[in-house]
């Protein structure tokens, strides 16, 4: 950031015009008058009249503090725009956390009860097959039942390739689902980075102005004679 103290030649050179032409209106009488109630001023008259009172190197002086003055304000109102910005991108990364813990609680419950679903349709195969060990032996005197047991079977099969389905599908989802979220997160890191980034900046020019009003308030405060 470029301080105010080197401004341009145009810059210099429209204020020595300035200082002039003010000089050129001051009353040619040095001694002080008193104010009568016909030449009261208004106070940004008066500071536009002590103004062109001053010499060149005052009146720049104090045209350099206006204007540092001015941007300090405007890097302030820029620093708190930017906290408030970071500060609703970190919001939004802590509400997407929140949302992936939920996704995943609610997916590995899913995932439990396709488990004991599928440990049910095993334990349920297992009865089948020893139902069938025992068909072997009782043939004759369980034929009826082996039917029924055929029917049962049949219907199971049916129930485990259809959860068999909604797992691949609940299966499919998370994994999208999870890659939405992460994408979205990446996307949010940047701009918390790009953001973090641009109130160091701003933070770091703040500080420089702040050791420019100090160095320029103890030069003023300086006495007369050690300048130079």
């Amino acid at each position: 950031m470029i301080s105010p103290f080197f401004r341009k030649k145009g810059t210099q050179e429209s204020q020595e015009d300035r200082s002039q032409e003010l000089a050129k209106q001051e009353p040619a009488s040095a001694g002080p008058t008193e104010p009568s109630a016909e030449t009261a001023q208004s106070p940004q008259e008066s500071i536009f009249i002590q103004k062109s009172r001053m010499d060149k190197k005052s009146l720049d002086l104090v045209l350099a503090v206006e204007q540092m003055i001015q941007a300090k304000q405007h890097t302030e109102m820029q620093n708190g725009e930017l906290q408030d910005r970071l500060a609703h991108a970190g919001g939004n990364i802590d509400r997407l956390n929140r949302d992936v813990k939920h996704l995943t609680k609610v997916i590995d419950e899913r995932e439990k009860s396709i488990l004991e679903l599928e440990q049910k349709i095993v334990d349920k195969n297992m009865k089948v097959d020893q139902v069938a060990e025992d068909y072997r032996e009782l043939e004759r005197r369980l034929t009826a039942e082996i039917e029924d047991l055929k029917s049962v079977i049949e219907l199971e099969k049916q129930k485990y390739e259809s959860l068999q389905g909604k797992h691949n599908d609940a299966l499919a989802d998370k994994n999208k689902r999870i890659h939405e979220l992460e994408e979205k997160i990446g996307r949010q890191d940047v701009e918390h980075q790009h953001l973090k980034q641009k109130y160091e900046t701003t933070h770091q020019e703040k500080v420089y102005l702040a050791n420019m009003i100090s160095d320029f308030t103890n030069r003023m405060s300086a006495p007369i004679g050690r300048e130079g």
